[in-house]
């Protein structure tokens, strides 16, 4: 597939697993290795499509200030499958835990799967809830689905609430709609918040601005948002390659180099 009609593909791909949009955008960056405005314009394409997405953002970033942008396009996917972060959330997990999530996240099933002894109350927010719980039942994952209202009772009555993020800085992360409000529940009931972070979706706080900009005209009010822009403050600790840990600690890790051509 030629370069350009590759970028086509993966920029249109907005319903698409993150996942997947991260392996095609890889692909379709490395074609564009050979002309560097190209480039620049192929990354501001994809961020301006998956803006929420951030391994998208470090994909584009560090191909941009790579000396060689196609190895480090193909450097980037390897680096993105081989995350550690959803074996690591497997093995944390306390044994015989109740745990919260909010919507669909896929990334997590895995992490549930392993485990075996975890019951998961799914809080249903945009109707993703049932569709989550079925597909958890499919791999021997016990799991309930919570209606919205009664969000509150489930989260104070387990014992953490894992979030996935899309992408966060410093003081802000990207979550699915529900997920602010179970958090606040959490942090007054004394339940523990985990987020989970990983490869690629820690976003320098000098590009925070663009990327949220890039989500403001998304909707037109901000509880018609697709995401909840949680404050980290309301997070215990943050999962990555090495597992869950402090948030200061994890904080550090940002591997999403500052590139100022995706500022704009």
């Amino acid at each position: 597939m030629h370069p350009i009609e590759r970028l086509r593909f993966v920029a249109r791909a907005t319903g698409a697993p993150p996942d997947d949009v991260v392996r095609e955008a890889a692909a379709s960056l490395a074609g564009f290795a050979g002309d560097p405005a190209s480039l620049v314009t192929a990354c501001r394409r994809l961020i301006d499509r998956h803006a929420a997405n951030g391994p998208i953002w470090w994909l584009c970033a560090r191909t941009l200030v790579a000396a060689d942008p196609a190895d480090e396009a193909w450097r980037c996917l390897d680096a993105y499958v081989a995350d550690p972060t959803v074996t690591e959330l497997a093995h944390a997990l306390p044994d015989g835990a109740r745990a919260v999530v909010v919507g669909w996240p896929e990334r997590l099933a895995p992490a549930l799967a392993r485990r075996g002894d975890v019951e998961v109350r799914v809080v249903d927010v945009d109707g993703d809830g049932p569709g989550f719980v079925r597909a958890l039942e499919r791999i021997d994952v016990d799991a309930v689905d919570v209606p919205v209202a009664g969000l509150a009772a489930a989260v104070a009555d387990s014992d953490v609430v894992v979030l996935d993020l899309g992408a966060a800085s410093t003081h802000t992360a990207l979550v699915a709609p529900g997920s602010w409000a179970a958090a606040a529940v959490a942090r007054a009931a004394g339940v523990d918040v985990w987020a989970v972070a990983g490869t690629g979706r820690l976003v320098p706080d000098g590009m925070w601005p663009a990327l949220v900009g890039r989500l403001a005209g998304a909707a037109t009010a901000p509880w018609e948002r697709h995401h909840d822009h949680l404050p980290i403050g309301l997070v215990d600790r943050l999962v990555g390659p090495a597992g869950p840990e402090a948030v200061a600690d994890g904080l550090r890790r940002v591997d999403t180099p500052d590139a100022a051509e995706l500022r704009r």
